[in-house]
């Protein structure tokens, strides 16, 4: 049995960000990804979002990738849901996602700020950095790590 205390930020949206998170499918859908989470041996610590896209703040086991734990979410709750709402307007997420970890310290606001998404939305509170849409990867920018190499050159 391993020791862990992992948090992670996600966030992705419906395809072209289509309002299809309707209040009908959110209950459901939120229901369902808890559940689903908590087949995978993860934990929602929190989940809200709006018509548009969602945030969820999870602990994901370290013997399951973050990659694998979103395309099992995203696939079977898609799923779901057009199962349970057949029509015209098929449910269905739009690729990639965003993914920031968490310290302990930052748990109880990120848990704060997910489950008033739609009151940031509505009062325009929203942290833009975890609102951003983007389609590419977008990873940290890189430090000058020149001293490093510098460092570990023989003389």
């Amino acid at each position: 049995m391993a020791l862990w205390r992992l948090y992670y930020h996600l966030i992705w949206a419906t395809k072209e960000r289509q309002p299809l998170i309707t209040a009908d499918r959110e209950t459901l859908l939120y229901a369902y990804i808890i559940g689903k989470a908590d087949k995978l041996g993860s934990i929602i610590h929190a989940i809200g979002g709006i018509e548009n896209h969602i945030h969820l703040v999870a602990s994901i086991p370290p013997r399951l990738s973050i990659s694998d734990f979103v395309k099992n979410i995203k696939g079977s709750s898609a799923h779901h849901l057009n199962e349970k709402f057949p029509s015209k307007h098929v449910f269905i997420w739009q690729r990639g996602y965003g993914v920031f970890s968490l310290g302990s310290k930052q748990l109880e606001q990120a848990v704060a700020y997910v489950k008033n998404q739609k009151v940031h939305h509505l009062n325009r509170t929203t942290i833009s950095s975890l609102e951003r849409d983007a389609h590419e990867d977008d990873g940290p920018n890189p430090p000058n790590q020149d001293h490093l190499i510098n460092s570990i050159k023989p003389s």
